[in-house]
């Protein structure tokens, strides 16, 4: 016996029909490439994705087939993301903040049939053309006019869409199929690709309009700052055409100027971010005395928060901020600090400090914390070990299956993460498991370090590695970056510390450095700093 409902196949382009059907006229503003402030519907993107969709089929584009995007936040990317999937083929986005062998690696390795490209990336993509081995044609998302240097070979996105129209009826596809491909940017070894599934996609997007996530509605102006080549911009712009949101895109500015100009001039309800975004509004807010409008609440994952970070935006600026987590694997959300009933009635500085934890599971991902040899540690708060989750938009296998089975028995995958979960399963990251410090048998959370070194006033940013010791096996060595025209000294910052954290965590030796090298995706990239610091030996003590 089966259920006497309709098997209504739940496929992303479903998502901008919806949108065209209900929100028409709502915006899609973009601070485009070329520089002015564009404004366009969900109606008349979904016309031109139409379009794309039309154009791939007339090159031959079959289902299943890999269509690049190097490309910012812009309508026209998001015009392209429907319209590769509507025809039935996988939309690939590439994160261009990589190596230019990895860029090419990722290409190949996907066997991109199409590459569509921001005029940013034109000297980029002539260099490493010869070098991409599947690729058939190169399109350039812009119009004749800024063609000019173009090499001949590269076609103009607009002339495409010019020799289109919008009948072409979407691609019926099983829900399973693909739709989406995204890279991780590990720090190790070649980056791995993560095949989204349409059904996969569009429950991720139901899960990310609850108010527990970003809280969508028609009403909603929502901004993803996090790009779209980043584990899908968090599933943003297929939660606004679920919920019908206006949409608000930077393009290629990442600049808190002009980022602080769109939120206050459009209204922007919604962004989302990693912290060093955050980091670098708070300066510009405070250097200038201005606001955020009618900012409502702040995403912001990739990386922990500090508390400092949350309480400047919540009591400076009211703006709720809002912890999320999750991976490339997990599309990418997985868990969001809310405050739950209980939480809302604590004191301030309580509340904090469960807003500053990675927060519960989402409907949809289960989660559990094993030690090294798989058993399952108890919910209390305090035992940290390997986190481990599942759910119907958990990676399964990578893309190609080169890496073999990546589940255990169970199902679970092993996210990489060290983590606790409490009696409401309120989950706090305590390290990535190759960043862990084991002092003496016992582990230092080089997050927890992190967040207690960056609310001393005068530091900008803060990263712990570990360092060989004599005696301990490995300490902890503070890395620091001041702000502009900060003398902050390494005994004032040991005066912060102390009482925050357990006195065989402080750090033997703090470093302070002009700046520390990141990740293509804003994450800190521990294995460059423990490079620069390979000959450095901690205290012995």
């Amino acid at each position: 016996m089966t259920g006497s409902m309709q098997n209504w196949p739940l496929l992303v382009w479903k998502l901008i029909d919806h949108a065209a059907a209900t929100a028409p006229r709502q915006e899609i503003v973009t601070q485009s490439v070329e520089g002015n402030l564009h404004r366009t519907n969900w109606s008349e993107v979904r016309m031109r994705a139409k379009k794309v969709a039309q154009a791939l089929d007339r090159f031959g584009i079959q289902r299943g087939d890999r269509v690049g995007t190097l490309a910012w936040n812009t309508y026209r990317h998001v015009e392209c993301w429907y319209g590769i999937s509507g025809a039935g083929a996988v939309a690939h986005t590439i994160n261009p903040r990589l190596f230019e062998d990895q860029i090419v690696y990722i290409i190949n390795h996907a066997q991109d049939r199409i590459l569509f490209f921001d005029l940013t990336f034109m000297d980029l993509v002539t260099r490493i053309a010869p070098r991409l081995t599947g690729v058939e044609r190169f399109i350039v998302m812009t119009d004749r006019a800024h063609m000019i240097t173009a090499p001949a070979e590269f076609e103009c996105y607009e002339d495409l869409l010019a020799e289109q129209d919008d009948t072409f009826p979407w691609v019926e596809l099983e829900e399973t199929e693909p739709a989406g491909l995204c890279y991780t940017s590990g720090t190790t070894g070649n980056p791995k690709g993560v095949l989204y599934s349409h059904r996969s996609n569009v429950l991720h997007s139901f899960a990310a309009t609850q108010a527990a996530v970003f809280g969508l509605s028609a009403r909603s102006v929502v901004m993803p700052i996090v790009p779209m080549f980043h584990a899908n911009a968090w599933a943003i712009p297929y939660a606004a055409a679920l919920a019908g949101a206006k949409l608000v895109l930077g393009g290629p500015h990442h600049d808190a100027v002009t980022l602080q100009r769109l939120i206050v001039e459009e209204q922007v309800s919604i962004t989302a971010a990693v912290p060093t975004v955050w980091l670098a509004m708070l300066q510009h807010l405070t250097e200038t005395r201005t606001d955020l409008g009618a900012l409502q609440r702040v995403i912001i994952g990739g990386a922990a928060a500090p508390q400092s970070m949350i309480k400047a935006f919540e009591d400076d600026f009211g703006v709720e901020v809002m912890h999320a987590w999750g991976l490339t694997e997990l599309s990418p959300l997985g868990a969001t600090a809310t405050l739950s009933a209980e939480a809302a009635k604590l004191p301030r500085q309580q509340q904090l400090d469960v807003k500053s934890r990675q927060g519960r599971p989402l409907f949809g991902i289960e989660m559990k914390v094993v030690d090294e040899n798989g058993r399952e540690l108890p919910r209390d708060g305090h035992s940290a070990g390997i986190l481990k989750v599942r759910g119907p938009w958990v990676v399964a296998q990578y893309f190609g299956g080169g890496e073999g089975t990546i589940l255990d028995e169970g199902g679970w995958f092993d996210t990489g993460d060290i983590a606790t979960l409490d009696s409401e399963s309120c989950m706090q990251i305590t390290d990535r498991s190759k960043d862990v410090i084991k002092s003496g048998g016992e582990w230092i959370s080089s997050v927890e370090l992190e967040n207690a070194a960056v609310a001393c006033p005068g530091i900008a940013e803060a990263a712990v590695i570990g360092i060989p010791h004599p005696r301990w096996g490995e300490r902890p060595l503070l890395v620091l970056v001041r702000k502009p025209d900060s003398t902050v000294a390494a005994a004032e910052v040991r005066e912060h510390l102390a009482g925050q954290i357990a006195k065989w965590w402080m750090p033997d030796d703090i470093a302070f450095v002009s700046d520390i090298p990141h990740t293509a995706t804003g994450k800190i990239l521990k294995t460059e700093l423990r490079k620069q610091f390979s000959d450095y030996c901690s205290v012995a003590r």
